[in-house]
């Protein structure tokens, strides 16, 4: 039996001649008709944005990307929480940076390993600046930076923060 988990699919802009397309990418991975309530994007003229929480096996979160990464104009995050037996996951994608992939620890903080912090200590071979450069890509703060001014909502619609811990 797959080991079940949830997550949150975050479509932070999406042209309007996609958001159909985005729906039948979601409904055909997702492996059930989802339907988007699309509200517009204040950060992108002309765009929409959209939340789908979803749950499923373990893995279905790259499903969702693999699938939501063949529309190249749009901006998305996706999440997949944790279980008893796996780290959680946040997926980043952005036309002009790509895809950036992450584990996720209970609290929904970046669980940087240890081979990843070994590999950035030898790329900046003592130079302060370059772990810095290292640390923030092992981080993905170039998407957090890009996306930050999509995550808010539009006027009047509520916040959705990618994790909290009660």
């Amino acid at each position: 039996m797959d080991q079940l988990t949830s997550g949150v699919t975050f479509i932070h802009s999406a042209p309007a001649a996609l958001c159909p397309h985005v729906e039948w990418a979601l409904s055909a991975a997702l492996g059930v008709p989802r339907r988007c309530s699309w509200t517009v994007q204040d950060a992108a003229p002309a765009t929409y944005r959209a939340e789908v929480t979803w749950s499923g096996p373990v893995g279905t979160a790259a499903r969702l990307v693999s699938t939501l990464r063949r529309f190249p104009d749009l901006r998305f995050e996706v999440t997949e929480d944790p279980t008893a037996a796996t780290e959680g996951l946040r997926y980043s994608y952005t036309p002009d940076l790509g895809l950036f992939h992450a584990q996720t620890g209970p609290a929904g903080d970046l669980v940087v390993g240890e081979m990843e912090l070994r590999r950035a200590l030898r790329h900046a071979a003592g130079d302060p600046a370059r772990l810095v450069t290292e640390l923030s890509a092992l981080l993905g703060e170039a998407w957090d930076e890009e996306l930050e001014p999509y995550r808010y909502a539009g006027a009047n619609e509520p916040v959705r923060w990618l994790k909290q811990v009660v």
